[in-house]
């Protein structure tokens, strides 16, 4: 999309980017509705410990991420985004009736797994579709604004499920249920309403994976997939904000407001935050993305109150608006339009190692030592990664890729 300055649609992002925003709003819907309630439903009726939660959902996410390794080699290699972005959307609405029928942890397991293989499939070429199709001038404003969608479906998904679990006398299941519907009607909005841009793969037929390709990803785009992984670190699961909440008394049909109160605060703060992206040091906004995931950290260790621990997540969502669409613009400047899939695929497998890491950890010392260990730990691991934010600031802002750069470091 080529407009001028004075152009009108020189401002205005494509109509397939809304589109995918919506569908992820949809699916955001459905998967929230469910997990919401799901590190309650562990605890409360199969039993399991804290630890169990953060094995299932640190394996599931981490499944999640390395999965888009191969989807965006695929994507790549095929030329083709649009394909696989609906297989992966249909395995999450195919998953949904599993939670509802599982009888114990390990049923919910399986069904975790084969959700969070549906995101992975998707996510990569979902992300270069988007950098395909967006302006390069408005890339931050095109993922914030598929994040900002995306969050405003996190809140309606707890919305609904508080709503239900109220009108159902705390049926889980009967809620999981529901879930399905907005996972459907999410794969007929991306089937229906994008269309793939033609030619914007010409290396199509190249293997990706071959090395001289894999040294066209520039040292730029390696720090970047370093600070993902330690944005992973310092940002373990959202489920142990739940159980934070649950702790401190809240009962069980109000637990997903706590997706909700931070999901309102992504959205709300994704967009904008991707606009201010495209004018600004992007590594001065994820220094103060980390200083606020700080704050958040410090305040849910301090007490479990519910005005205290809702203050927290908030500050958490604001975190989450403030680094995730901007990571995501990072590394789609930083790669090779012909292997934007790969670069998205090898960002999230490092951040999903460091996710399983994160979360396993946090289950531990909450189990061993406490919830205000687990909090007190995000803290730390937030100040390493401010510390090496500042160092690479230090040696250069915003570091662009040169062109024809071989380098693999």
């Amino acid at each position: 999309m080529n407009a001028e300055p004075g152009n009108p649609a020189a401002t205005r992002l494509p109509a397939a980017i809304w589109a995918l925003g919506f569908v992820s709003l949809l699916m955001d819907i459905s998967s929230e509705m469910v997990h919401s309630l799901l590190p309650v439903f562990l605890v409360t009726a199969v039993g399991a410990s804290a630890l169990v939660v953060g094995v299932i959902d640190g394996l599931a996410e981490a499944l999640a991420l390395i999965v888009k390794v191969f989807s965006g080699v695929l994507s790549d290699y095929w030329g083709k985004r649009k394909g696989l972005a609906v297989l992966g959307y249909g395995l999450g609405a195919l998953s949904k009736p599993l939670f509802a029928l599982a009888p114990g942890a390990g049923l919910v397991l399986a069904a975790r797994l084969i959700d969070r293989t549906g995101k992975g499939i998707r996510g990569a070429p979902r992300d270069a579709l988007i950098a395909d199709i967006a302006p390069p001038e408005m890339r931050g404003a095109a993922f914030g604004l598929r994040q900002s969608l995306d969050s405003v479906g996190a809140f309606i998904g707890p919305l609904l499920a508080v709503g239900l679990m109220l009108l159902w006398a705390n049926d889980f299941r009967a809620v999981f249920w529901v879930a399905v519907i907005p996972g459907v009607l999410a794969v007929v909005v991306l089937v229906l309403g994008v269309k793939e841009p033609a030619h914007a793969h010409p290396g199509r037929g190249v293997n990706p994976i071959r090395r001289e390709n894999l040294c066209r990803l520039s040292r730029p785009y390696w720090r970047v997939v370093v600070l993902g992984a330690l944005f992973a670190l310092a940002r373990f699961s959202e489920a142990f904000l739940l159980l934070r909440a649950q702790q401190g008394g809240l009962s069980l049909a109000w637990v997903p407001l706590v997706l909700v109160v931070m999901n309102v605060v992504y959205s709300v703060s994704a967009y904008p935050v991707g606009r201010l992206a495209d004018r600004m040091s992007h590594l001065t906004l994820l220094a103060m993305g980390l200083v606020v995931l700080l704050v958040a950290d410090l305040v849910l260790a301090t007490s479990n109150h519910w005005a205290l621990v809702m203050l927290g997540v908030a500050t958490w969502g604001l975190h989450l608006g403030m680094t995730q669409g901007l990571l995501a613009a990072m590394v789609a400047d930083t790669a090779p339009a012909d292997l934007r899939g790969t670069a998205f695929g090898a960002f999230n497998l490092v951040s999903g190692l460091a996710l399983l890491v994160a979360s396993v950890l946090a289950g531990l010392l909450w189990d061993g030592l406490g919830a205000p260990a687990t909090f007190l730990a995000g803290a730390g691991f937030c100040a390493i990664a401010l510390l090496c934010l500042l160092w690479l600031k230090k040696i250069g802002d915003n570091p662009a890729p040169e062109p024809g750069t071989a380098e693999f470091q």
